[in-house]
């Protein structure tokens, strides 16, 4: 059974990628961009008013970062 993403603003996302190894490596306008130092893989989140959607989680934890749900729960 999957279970549903909550919801996150920016700066919790961000924290939960910083505590998964994750750096910050420059910010481009309202725009973070993250790389984790081992994988070598990067991401980009938005630092908007409000909460980050729930699809643009999903893009940014699985396809960016390869997260597995089990990964995800365990930073939670």
């Amino acid at each position: 059974m999957s279970l549903r993403l909550p919801s996150f603003k920016p700066r919790e996302l961000v924290s939960l990628l910083k505590r998964a190894g994750f750096v910050e490596t420059h910010q481009d306008s309202s725009h973070l961009y993250l790389r984790h130092a081992q994988s070598r893989r990067t991401t980009c989140v938005p630092i908007h008013p409000g909460d980050v959607k729930r699809n643009l989680v999903r893009k940014i934890l699985f396809k960016d970062c390869g997260f597995t749900m089990a990964q995800i729960q365990k930073l939670l």
